[in-house]
């Protein structure tokens, strides 16, 4: 029998009501002939609750007891579950990621999935059962330690579990009904994709849109797992949502698939560094051993064997990346004339695979954002994506703009 992956969110199992959805929901795809493996997260606001128990029981916390504590909201989502779909008649079990065993990495709090074996899962569908329930975000390390995948690690469980069964489709269940051309907060114009190629999903899942963890899509991409997002909250047929799938499943797209955004990011600019070689390294070492995340780089031309560098990063990562480069300096690593940081500034992207066979996609975008007096103050490219840095409060008419100038409100 064929086997369908099915993740369900915190939101679609918020209560005993919505649980007991998510059930009838799982007992129509059983009843179309499919062998079901659900992942399911913890009620929503559950898991920060639980990080909030651990940060007031222990600010210095062993990363092994957190990992324990906060895994636990998933566990109660599943038997929960489990036991509504046997009430309904369906026969259904409940797993944790120790007893499949979702094997990881040891990493406490940002665990890897090194294997899943699926002999457990082939033996009982054999036997007769139906569905098996999944505590999604968690696994078992080499040494029997319960592990956590991060947030938003669900969504990498239910892939993982559609790659390794070779599911027929795994159905991410969510709030919203797919993944729309950019946040219908921002712009009422903003269209829900019919389907959208992985590469322009990975991208803009790392440029701020928060319909897929990144590290769910760069695995859907890898094993070629074809990926639905859709509703909890609606009924809808076969062919609803948004499919995210391989560039050759799609006749054709426009260039510009989609808009990204991320509101609140910085930018800082180390003034006069020594132009010298080893000095990105003397730079960006420290910062990566801080935990800071740093996006966007661009170095100017040196004159007089000087030159400055400017990076983005979160804004709530500002103190911690200017601790770490001067204590850089201080170990005489690298030295600068100044530091600035400007911790009022947003990100804006456009993102199409279109972009490799089309020119112009630069020059209309900054166009448009000429028209609205929008200063650009960093710039980078890949080969799908153009990345803008502007000042904050014009983040949303950015936005707009590049939704309108790119018509993504067309099919």
């Amino acid at each position: 029998m064929p086997r369908l992956v099915m993740k369900f969110g915190g939101t679609s199992v918020a209560n005993l009501d919505r649980i007991r959805r998510v059930a009838k929901r799982v007992g129509v795809e059983v009843a179309k002939g499919y062998e079901v493996i659900v992942v399911v997260s913890a009620m929503s606001g559950k898991t920060n609750e639980l990080v909030g128990w651990v940060n007031e029981t222990s600010p210095l916390f062993d990363a092994r007891e957190y990992d324990a504590v906060v895994s636990s909201g998933e566990n109660v989502t599943a038997g929960l579950l489990a036991l509504i779909l046997q009430e309904n008649g369906v026969d259904a079990r409940s797993w944790q990621g120790w007893q499949v065993p979702v094997k990881t990495s040891s990493a406490h709090s940002t665990a890897r999935i090194m294997d899943i074996p699926t002999a457990n899962f082939d033996a009982k569908f054999a036997e007769g059962m139906k569905v098996a329930v999944v505590a999604g975000f968690q696994g078992v390390s080499a040494e029997g330690r319960i592990t956590t995948l991060g947030r938003g690690g669900s969504d990498t469980t239910a892939v993982a579990f559609a790659a390794a069964h070779q599911a027929e489709r795994c159905d991410i269940y969510t709030d919203v009904d797919g993944v729309y051309t950019t946040d219908p907060r921002i712009t009422s114009k903003a269209r829900k994709l019919d389907r959208i190629a992985f590469e322009e999903m990975l991208e803009l899942a790392s440029l701020g849109a928060k319909v897929l963890q990144t590290r769910s899509v760069e695995l859907a991409m890898r094993y070629k797992v074809r990926l639905r997002v859709l509703s909890s909250f609606e009924d809808m047929g076969d062919d609803a949502g948004t499919l995210v799938c391989a560039e050759e499943d799609i006749m054709e797209s426009n260039v510009v698939a989609g808009v990204a955004f991320v509101r609140d990011e910085a930018k800082m600019t180390l003034i006069s560094v020594a132009d010298r070689p080893g000095v990105s390294a003397a730079i960006f070492g420290p910062l990566a051993e801080a935990g800071v995340n740093v996006d966007m780089i661009v170095q100017n031309i040196a004159e007089d064997g000087r030159t400055d560098m400017t990076f983005s990063l979160p804004v709530d990562q500002v103190a911690r990346a200017e601790k770490a480069v001067r204590e850089a300096m201080a170990r005489e690593e690298i030295n600068f004339h100044d530091l600035i940081a400007d911790t009022d500034v947003s990100k804006v992207s456009v993102v199409g695979i279109g972009m490799r066979s089309h020119a112009g996609v630069a020059a209309r975008m900054f166009g448009a954002l000429s028209a609205e007096g929008i200063n650009i103050k960093v710039i980078t490219t890949s080969e799908i994506k153009i990345s803008v840095l502007i000042d904050r409060k014009y983040m949303e008419l950015a936005v707009q703009a590049l939704h309108d100038v790119f018509g993504l409100e067309k099919a």
